[in-house]
C-alpha cells in the first residue's frame, strides 16, 4: 500500500493510487448496481435543461443541501460569547457531536459544549434525571461560571420543560442556587442556525435583566449576529468603537474563545462578555444588532425593557458601513473620527481602481439572510449584477427587502431572490442563467465544479480552506478585505482561462 509511517499522503491523494482505484471500482460493479456510463451521461444532461429546472423549483417535498443549519448550533455559538460558558444541550449525544464538528471544522478550534446523552428510555419517560446529572457532571467536571441550556428535537418533541427541570435540578444540589443557569427551546425541526442564536440571545438577558431595575446610561449594547468571521469582525468592531470613542458592551464577543493561541495552555475559556457586564447591560441607553435577521426576538425584548433599538444587515462595504457608523455616532452623541472618514476614502479609491474588472460581473449569492442583503448591496457597490439571491432559512419579509434593496440600484434590475430554496434549486438556475462568480460557504463548492462557476467563500461554515475567519470583512478595512477577496478569484479565473501556451495566453497580463 502506499500509505506508510515514512510517507503519509493526504487522502486526496491516497485515493488516487491504483489500489484504492482499484478497490473503489470492484465495489461500484458488485454492490451499487451501477447504471450504464451512457444512462448517467443523459440523466446529469438533463439536469441541466430548463424542463428540469421547472421541475426541480416546484419541489416541496424534500431539500436537497439547504444552505442552513438547525437551531442547536445557533444557540451553541451563541453561548460561546459569554465568559465562562459551557453550552449544555438537552438531548442525544450524536447532535451535540454535529453542532462541536460543524463549529470547530471552521474555525479550527475545539468547540465545547456537552449533552444530556437522552436515549430511548428519556425518550419515554422524559429527560429530567438525564438533565439532573448532566448539570451535576457539567459543573463538577468543567467549573464553568454559566451554563447555557438549549435543546434538540427529542426533548422538544416529548415537551421536557427546561424551567421546572432546572429548578429541579437546584433543588437535587446538582448546581448552586445562584448559580446561572439560562435557557432556551431550540426545536431542530424549525427555524435555524440564526433563529436558535436569537432565542438563546434572548434567553441569556432574560436571565439576567427580568426582575430587575432599570437605571438607564449612555451605554451601547452591540449584538454582532451569527457571524462564522467573528474573530476577524469582532475585533475590527471594536477597533471602530473605540476610535470613535463610545461607551459600549458587546454581547455574545466570541472573538478569543474560536481564537485561542498555542503556548502551552489549554483554554476551555477564553474571552467572552463578562456576566457581570451582560446584567449592567440592561441599564443601556440602546441596543444595535448588526444582523436583524438573527435578533428580532432579542431586540423586542430590548424595547419592552425601554431601550431604543436599531438593526444592520451585516454591514459590508462603504454604505452598509455608513450607516452603522452614523447611527452608532448619533445614538452615543459623539463625532466620527478623522481616521474613518480616510478609510473610507480608502476603500472608495480602491474600488475604483479595480472598476475594469468588477462592473458588469453577475453574481450568486447564497446563506443567511443578511450577509445575502449586505452581500448584494455590495456587489451592486462595485457596480455588478447580483442575479440570483437565495437563502433556504429566508422568509417572505426578507424577500420583500432584497426586492427593494434591488430596486434600488440599476445593478439589482435583472436579480431574483430565491426565499426558501436550496443549493439543488441553486443548481439549476446557474446550469439555465450563468453568472461569472458564485458566493457563499464551502457547501457550494460542488455547485461550483458541477457548473464551473468560480466560488468566493464569504460566510459560514467555511471547511476546505484555512483562516479566512481572522480577518475582518465588516467596515472599512474590512471592505478591503472583501474586495481583495472578490479581485483575487476574478485574476485566477482570467489566469485559468489563458493559461495554454501559443493557444489562450495571446494576453496572459503579467500587470493587471
Amino acid at each position: 500500500m502506499p500509505q506508510s509511517a515514512e510517507r503519509v499522503l493526504d487522502h486526496a491523494t491516497l485515493f488516487r493510487e491504483p489500489e484504492y482505484r482499484e478497490m473503489l471500482a470492484r465495489k461500484r460493479d458488485t454492490m451499487e448496481c451501477p447504471a450504464s456510463t451512457e444512462a448517467v451521461a443523459a440523466q446529469s444532461d438533463h439536469t441541466r435543461t430548463w424542463a428540469y429546472r421547472e421541475k426541480n423549483l416546484a419541489r416541496e417535498a424534500v431539500s436537497i443541501n439547504p444552505a442552513k443549519a438547525c437551531q442547536p448550533l445557533g444557540a451553541v455559538f451563541a453561548a460561546a460569547g459569554f465568559e465562562k460558558t459551557m453550552s449544555f444541550v438537552h438531548g442525544s449525544q450524536g447532535c451535540v457531536a454535529y453542532y462541536r464538528s460543524h463549529l470547530s471544522r471552521h474555525f479550527k478550534e475545539p468547540a465545547s459544549a456537552v449533552s444530556s446523552s437522552m436515549t430511548e428510555d428519556a425518550a419515554v419517560f422524559g429527560g429530567l434525571n438525564n438533565m439532573i446529572d448532566g448539570l451535576a457532571n457539567t459543573y463538577a467536571l468543567y467549573g464553568p461560571k454559566m451554563i447555557a441550556v438549549s435543546t434538540t428535537c427529542m426533548a422538544e418533541v416529548i415537551g421536557d420543560d427546561l424551567q421546572s427541570f432546572i429548578e429541579n435540578a437546584r433543588v437535587k444540589g446538582s448546581i448552586p442556587q445562584e448559580f446561572d443557569v439560562p435557557y432556551a427551546h431550540t426545536p431542530a425541526f424549525v427555524g435555524s442556525h440564526v433563529d436558535g442564536y436569537d432565542v438563546m440571545i434572548k434567553g441569556v438577558l432574560e436571565h439576567f435583566w427580568d426582575g430587575q431595575e432599570r437605571s438607564p446610561n449612555d451605554k451601547i449594547n452591540i449584538v454582532p449576529g451569527f457571524d462564522g468571521f467573528c474573530v476577524g469582525n469582532n475585533r475590527e468592531l471594536k477597533r471602530i468603537l473605540d476610535l470613535m470613542g463610545v461607551s459600549y458592551t458587546l454581547i455574545q464577543d466570541a472573538s478569543d474563545q474560536f481564537d485561542t493561541p498555542s503556548d502551552g495552555s489549554f483554554r476551555m475559556y477564553a474571552g467572552g462578555t463578562t456576566l457581570a457586564d451582560t446584567a449592567a447591560a440592561l441599564n443601556a441607553k440602546a441596543t444595535v444588532s448588526l444582523q436583524h435577521w438573527c435578533s428580532r426576538k432579542t431586540l423586542d425584548y430590548a424595547a419592552e425593557k425601554g431601550q431604543e433599538t436599531a438593526s444592520f444587515h451585516y454591514p459590508l462595504g462603504v454604505g452598509a458601513t455608513d450607516e452603522l457608523v452614523m447611527k452608532i455616532a448619533a445614538l452615543a452623541g459623539v463625532d466620527i473620527p478623522a481616521t474613518l472618514d480616510l478609510e473610507r476614502g480608502r476603500l472608495v479609491d480602491a474600488i475604483a481602481d479595480s472598476q475594469a474588472y468588477l462592473h458588469g460581473k453577475t453574481y450568486a449569492i447564497y446563506g443567511d439572510p443578511d450577509f445575502v442583503h449586505a452581500m448584494a448591496r455590495f456587489v451592486m457597490e462595485t457596480g455588478g449584477e447580483p442575479t440570483h439571491c437565495l437563502a433556504t432559512n429566508g422568509t417572505k419579509a426578507w424577500e420583500e427587502e432584497m426586492q427593494a434593496l434591488l430596486s434600488s440600484s440599476p445593478f439589482g434590475k435583472g436579480a431574483k431572490v430565491w426565499a426558501g430554496k436550496d443549493l439543488w434549486h441553486l443548481r439549476s438556475l446557474l446550469f439555465t442563467e450563468p453568472v461569472d462568480l458564485l458566493v457563499g460557504n464551502s457547501y457550494g463548492k460542488y455547485v461550483s465544479r458541477d457548473t464551473g462557476t468560480p466560488l468566493i467563500r464569504l460566510t459560514f461554515p467555511i471547511f476546505d480552506r484555512h483562516h479566512h475567519h481572522r480577518f475582518p470583512l465588516i467596515g472599512y478595512q474590512g471592505g478591503l478585505n472583501l474586495l481583495r477577496t472578490v479581485l483575487d478569484v476574478i485574476f485566477d479565473k482570467l489566469d485559468r482561462d489563458g493559461d495554454v501556451a501559443g493557444e489562450t495566453d495571446i494576453s496572459f497580463d503579467l500587470t493587471r
